[in-house]
């Protein structure tokens, strides 16, 4: 969940008034990526922001989040990239604190990696205004994975079952609201998407894994 109730001046639109834009950021001070799988979610430092202020991490430990334990080549087979990449940046992420070793799956000759969390917090004005490069890269990565899955999901709408064919939706308005307005929208979207998750009790036989991205994008003035 990436909670943009009021953020995006000058997330895709090069070097933004750096100042500007994270007061816009963290006006409501709620800024945050979540991947709600579970309830466990680690606050982003200093360190951290830096950590993730790359697409690939980002990818790679969303990856990890939604289908669990992976090797680096499993990894770069996804993301078709080498597995000398995928083995840099997981190590990277590591010393972050965001993945550790698999040591259950491990063979010897191959590392397995999982996430240590299941969802990332950015919330920090401060943090933000003192390292607004790695701010703006991190909240880029995050847009960019989204784009993608998004277009993978439509090369691959024509191959799936008719009933999901059906269900799959791209849907956008442009809507005129004050941000307390807009803010409420948001609110409300998230608690629509609350009741829909199977919290302590399993999915129905025939459910599958469904993605729901929620973006509310002020545009630039």
């Amino acid at each position: 969940m990436l909670d943009i109730s009021d953020i995006t001046y000058g997330v895709f639109s090069g070097r933004p008034n750096r100042k500007e834009f994270f007061a816009k950021v963290f006006a409501k001070n709620s800024l945050r990526f979540m991947v709600v799988l579970m309830n466990e979610s680690v606050f982003l430092d200093a360190k951290g922001l830096r950590a993730l202020a790359h697409p690939v991490r980002v990818q790679l430990l969303g990856l990890l989040r939604l289908y669990g334990p992976h090797t680096a080549t499993g990894l770069a087979e996804r993301l078709a990239l080498t597995s000398g990449a995928t083995s840099y940046h997981l190590r990277q992420l590591a010393a972050a604190g965001f993945v550790d070793e698999d040591v259950d799956r491990g063979n010897g000759r191959e590392r397995w990696w999982r996430s240590v969390h299941r969802g990332t917090e950015f919330n920090d004005r401060d943090l933000a205004e003192q390292e607004p490069e790695a701010a703006l890269i991190y909240l880029q990565s995050i847009a960019g994975s989204q784009a993608q899955r998004a277009q993978r999901t439509v090369a691959a709408s024509q191959t799936m079952p008719r009933e999901w064919r059906d269900v799959f939706d791209l849907s956008d308005w442009s809507l005129q609201l004050t941000p307390e307005e807009a803010h409420g929208l948001v609110e409300e979207l998230h608690a629509v998407v609350r009741r829909y998750r199977h919290e302590g009790t399993p999915a129905p036989d025939d459910a599958e894994r469904v993605v729901v991205v929620i973006h509310a994008l002020p545009e630039p003035s």
